[in-house]
């Protein structure tokens, strides 16, 4: 399965492209919304209510992006519809929502968040939620996920659907995983076997021999997060596109 060519054409906004000061949230409609009238591909994150549905939140407790608190796994979809995200007044949505809401108009790239704490195996709920929420769907599409797992899990549910591996440098500070498990995923070893077709992989860490060889290899390297015009130019030496925020990003390289 390839990735649609889309993907490494215009600059992907990093959970939409957000602004609180804009009244535009991380991940909320208003954020994709103000991606797709600037052309830009939408990033988000999902995670999973209490009732299994795929929702749209990156953290895995509502108290930094949200007024409430404790973890997202102990709301229902309906509780969650209810909650206000800081700096704006959109809800926190479904992904057969936002699915709703991009409707194919710019490609759409969902991270999976590992719900292991470890990148283990401990997987199954969200991923089937999240193929069920995007059965169907026409538009330029598809998952990653930093659990390599994941990502094969994703292959037999979601076959038709582009996948790839969010990859990193794996500084031991930076992770609240095992030195054996950093060392492990550093050097992207499942990208074979779970038919992953991309990486995004941190902006600080694109010269990694690894990269190269994979990009060399013709996978699509995209990476993240590009906060700046200057971090961009050096970022497109080494990748395909980037998943940007906090400027705005030109639309052609």
């Amino acid at each position: 399965m390839k990735l649609q060519a889309a993907f490494s054409k215009a600059p992907i906004a990093h959970r939409g492209f957000h602004d609180v000061s804009a009244g535009r949230p991380e991940n909320s409609p208003a954020a994709f919304r103000a991606a797709i009238e600037r052309g830009y591909g939408i990033e988000l994150d999902v995670q999973l209510s209490k009732d299994g549905q795929a929702m749209v939140f990156h953290d895995y407790a509502l108290d930094r992006l949200t007024e409430e608190s404790g973890s997202i796994h102990l709301c229902t979809a309906s509780d969650l519809s209810q909650i206000t995200l800081k700096g704006g007044t959109d809800t926190i949505p479904t992904l057969s929502e936002v699915v709703a809401l991009v409707a194919g108009r710019v490609p759409l790239l969902v991270e999976i968040k590992d719900q292991d704490g470890g990148m283990g195996d401990a997987i199954g709920p969200l991923e089937a939620a999240t193929a069920q929420a995007l059965q169907g769907y026409a538009g330029d599409v598809a998952v990653m996920s930093f659990n390599p797992h994941t990502v094969a899990r994703m292959a037999k549910l979601a076959p038709d659907v582009p996948r790839g591996i969010v990859t990193s440098a794996y500084r031991y500070n930076d992770w609240p995983l095992s030195k054996a498990v950093c060392d492990r995923l550093r050097e992207i070893p499942d990208y074979d076997r779970t038919g992953a077709c991309f990486i995004s992989h941190e902006v600080d860490d694109l010269s990694r021999p690894r990269v190269t060889e994979l990009r060399t290899a013709g996978a699509m390297v995209c990476c993240w997060t590009v906060r700046t015009p200057q971090t961009e130019a050096t970022a497109r030496q080494f990748a395909d596109n980037i998943t940007f925020e906090g400027y705005d990003a030109p639309l052609t390289a």
